[in-house]
């Protein structure tokens, strides 16, 4: 009996590794459809509730956009092999002393969440957070990982990815996005139900600046730096 039982699980971690290195291997090429996020959303939502998803290859994606997300986001993103752990130490700490919870997650394991998993926190999504992050960093580009990101990220009520929101907040596609706009958009992404990125309060009109700001001393941005200097900052 013990033996069928161990033998059950072992299969059953088999095809676990199996299917979810094949959907990783898929998603290198194929555009993300739908995600967990947007299905849990509809699910939640009550009433006419419409989800708004419009996938465009990077290229179509304003570059300003690129850096903005970035810069608000992950700035080690191009050097880091998916998990920062300066930030993640600097995330502990502040947790410890009672401030207000960051997580301290990069680009990487944000978009491994969006895009395979749920967004509840537990110990075992946290797990599985980590595994799928090794994934895509060992199997994706980073543009690959950007691109995803931007087109699966929740950037409204509603509203998923940098073409839809571009659309929904300024009436334009991704690719003519200016930098204030740009940032507009990034400074909404810890919480895109709450936040606005047109007609905001003072307090994200405050954020934008700063990210603006931010961008501006990150310099002339290129996912190409992920090639010449990796590891320069990890």
């Amino acid at each position: 009996m013990i033996k069928k039982v161990f033998k059950f699980i072992w299969k059953s971690i088999l095809w676990f590794l199996g299917l979810s290195i094949l959907w990783v291997v898929i998603y290198k090429w194929v555009p993300v459809p739908y995600t967990p996020l947007m299905a849990i959303r509809s699910l939640e939502a009550e009433g006419d509730f419409e989800t708004k998803h419009d996938w465009v290859p990077i290229e179509e994606i304003s570059t300003e956009l690129q850096l903005a997300v970035i810069s608000a986001e992950d700035q080690n993103f191009l050097y880091h092999k998916g998990f920062d752990y300066e930030a993640i130490q600097k995330a502990y700490k502040n947790n410890q002393k009672g401030r207000r919870i960051k997580g301290g997650s990069t680009i990487s394991q944000q978009t491994a969440k969006n895009v395979f998993l749920w967004p509840n926190r537990s110990w075992l999504r946290k797990g599985l957070e980590t595994y799928f992050t090794f994934l895509i960093e060992t199997l994706w580009s980073k543009e690959r990982i950007l691109e995803v990101y931007l087109n699966s990220i929740e950037m409204g009520n509603g509203i998923y990815g940098a073409e839809a929101a571009s659309q929904y907040w300024f009436k334009k596609s991704a690719k003519k996005l200016t930098r204030y706009q740009a940032a507009s958009i990034a400074v909404i992404l810890p919480n895109p139900r709450k936040y606005k990125a047109s007609n905001s309060s003072n307090y994200i009109e405050n954020r934008k600046q700063w990210l603006v700001r931010q961008m501006q001393n990150y310099g002339t941005f290129t996912l190409k730096q992920s090639k010449e200097d990796d590891g320069k900052r990890n």
